[in-house]
């Protein structure tokens, strides 16, 4: 199998050595340090099929020439979506001179192709992850199809790489950092001391083809539905150790799993710690943190999910195994103790937390209240990024199908590599297809009084897009995507307060921020 190396976002963890297993590894395998890593990025083969058999006709930077149109910066006659796009390649148009392109190509070339066309029309560049990207809130009144609002910053030079926020019934944000931990934001836009006694964020963190990587991150914070009556605050963080496990022996540095626990905050300091779910140590591995999902949400019975990403030794590694719990959409009761109703806990082979399974990377993770549902948003390699509505015991596919490419433009075949015979057609489909892949993040099914006509909609953040986006799903079908913000910053975490007013995380280089939505039809009724 040849090595697969990703443009910003992970490499193979690996030599070409190690068994691609848990399994019992041998002194003759070598665990490698993601710092010591000095790979050569793989060539973008479909960039490379692009200027060898398009830009003749389109022009090397899709601008159009002497024979052909421009691809980027102009409305396409006959689509702008990804499909559409294949299509056009695949049939041509015989009377303007467009050759049908798929006696020539193979289907995965096509929609590769396609997939880099469309990536040039966002703008979406694979090395450039707008970490140091300009940064300005907009200060005028931003219009809206349905509302107008103002964008006000509730504080800035946070860490650069903040995680989660969480409104408090007071008003106050609870805040996780990545590298720091927990803190507390006022609405003056004061940040309190570090909660102390919470489990420890490691901020030795460095960056790989431009990415930040991590062992023993925080991740997110979230408050028991009954909070008010409880004080029962959920933790997901990265648990990390040294020498706890083969792999860690053999390779000297440290290793890491998902685990979640609840406490309460008192006088500053967590107290109280009960753990939730956590998995063998045998199980921890050096994926970095950016690989974990992280994500905790609620039903309206008081069931708690949380999502854990592809953290096995390798992305496609375990994500279709019930035994290990990468890749895995977890339902456990608020106190730990495993539904009975769960679909696997039959299965004396299955990890009995499991919900859904074969998600590469949910990076949101949400019920809606008013509909009964719970969704997740997920992270695909390069396109097939994914809004999904989670049903129990389903497999939703990673890394059999996906509608992306690998980073190099490769097709996904991971299903030959495992020796997986499979059907797609039992897989989920998402019901929101973000291809190209904006790098979507975390979401909210917006319910509140401030934006009443946003009620119901899905707002969902962008990271290397860095857009905002309320999407109008309804009976499966996407039927609105609106840009509320655009080009602003890396969209980390949306939640919102009491008020009905959106509270927004953005990381980049020069400090975190929050940011607050707050509509200008309200302002105007205060005064």
């Amino acid at each position: 199998m040849n090595r697969i190396y990703y443009l910003g976002f992970l490499a193979c963890l690996f030599s070409a050595q190690v068994a691609p297993s848990l399994a019992q590894p041998n002194e003759s395998s070598r665990f490698v340090n993601l710092r010591d890593l000095n790979l050569p990025v793989q060539s973008d083969v479909v960039a490379e099929l692009y200027q060898k058999e398009c830009a003749v006709c389109h022009g090397e930077t899709l601008g159009g020439g002497a024979q052909g149109t421009a691809l980027v910066g102009i409305d396409l006659q006959h689509g702008k979506a990804v499909v559409d796009i294949a299509k056009s390649t695949a049939e041509g148009f015989a009377d303007k001179g467009m050759p049908a392109w798929s006696s020539v190509m193979e289907e995965d070339q096509i929609w590769a192709l396609a997939l880099y066309i469309t990536e040039q029309r966002q703008g979406t560049n694979l090395d450039d992850f707008r970490y140091n990207a300009p940064l300005v809130i907009p200060t005028d009144v931003v219009v809206s199809e349905l509302h107008d609002f103002t964008v006000e910053i509730v504080i800035q030079n946070l860490d650069p790489l903040p995680f989660s926020i969480e409104p408090l019934p007071d008003g106050l944000l609870l805040l996780s950092e990545k590298r720091r931990g927990i803190s507390i934001v006022s609405q003056d836009g004061t940040q309190s001391k570090l909660i102390s006694g919470t489990p420890e964020a490691y901020d030795d963190s460095f960056y790989f083809v431009g990415q930040p990587m991590g062992l023993g991150w925080m991740m997110d914070v979230v408050l028991h539905p009954d909070y008010e009556t409880n004080g029962w605050v959920y933790l997901h963080f990265g648990d990390r150790c040294s020498d706890c496990n083969e792999w860690s022996r053999l390779s000297g540095q440290p290793v890491s799993m998902n685990k979640v626990v609840r406490g309460r905050i008192k006088d500053g300091a967590w107290v109280d710690e009960e753990t939730i779910w956590e998995f063998s140590k045998e199980t921890y591995t050096q994926m970095p943190e950016i690989a974990v999902g992280g994500r905790i949400t609620f039903d309206d019975q008081g069931y708690i999910y949380f999502g854990v990403g592809m953290k096995g030794p390798l992305e496609h590694i375990g994500v279709q195994d019930l035994s290990l719990p990468y890749g895995k959409i977890m339902r456990l009761h608020d106190d730990g103790r495993v539904p009975l109703d769960n679909p696997f806990v039959d299965n004396p082979d299955a990890v009995q937390a499991i919900w859904t399974y074969g998600h590469r990377n949910p990076q949101g993770l949400e019920f809606n209240i008013e509909r009964n549902q719970l969704w997740s948003s997920e992270m695909g390699p390069r396109g097939g990024d994914e809004i999904n509505l989670i049903q129990p015991g389903l497999n939703y596919g990673w890394p059999l199908i996906s509608n992306g490419v690998n980073y190099d433009g490769t097709p996904i075949i991971f299903g030959e590599v495992l020796g997986i015979e499979f059907d797609p057609a039992d897989m989920v489909q998402p019901v929101v297809d973000l291809t190209p892949a904006p790098a979507v993040s975390s979401f909210v099914f917006y319910q509140g009084e401030m934006f009443p006509e946003w009620n119901d909609s899905i707002i969902v953040g962008t990271l290397r897009a860095s857009d905002l986006l309320r999407i109008v799903v309804e009976d499966g079908e996407v039927l609105k995507t609106e840009v509320l913000l655009e080009d602003v910053a890396r969209f980390r975490d949306i939640e919102v307060g009491p008020d009905g007013a959106l509270y927004i995380l953005l990381e980049h280089d020069t400090g975190g921020q929050i940011i607050r939505l707050v509509s200008t039809d309200r302002n105007a009724s205060l005064h």
